[in-house]
């Protein structure tokens, strides 16, 4: 079978639905698209970092040190 030369008038199916969004149109014309791209390239390095730092062997050692005595029975 081949494809039909024009689109379906509705789209049922959830990939017809995709394949005729106009994602080119929503792209160019919408300013959360060019923001959220920027917010995730500023952001990405912070949250980087913020991993790092809460997981660096210092930091484990500290917290499990923490739950040992908040944990330990006759402490409040």
């Amino acid at each position: 079978m081949s494809a039909p030369g024009r689109p379906m008038k509705f789209p049922y199916t959830y990939s017809a639905k995709i394949a005729q969004f106009p994602f080119k149109f929503y792209v160019k014309n919408n300013w959360m698209w060019k923001y959220y791209a920027i917010a995730v390239a500023v952001s990405f390095p912070i949250f980087y970092k913020i991993g790092r730092l809460s997981n660096s062997p210092e930091n484990v050692k500290k917290w499990e040190e923490t739950r040992k005595r908040d944990f330990t029975p006759g402490h409040h």
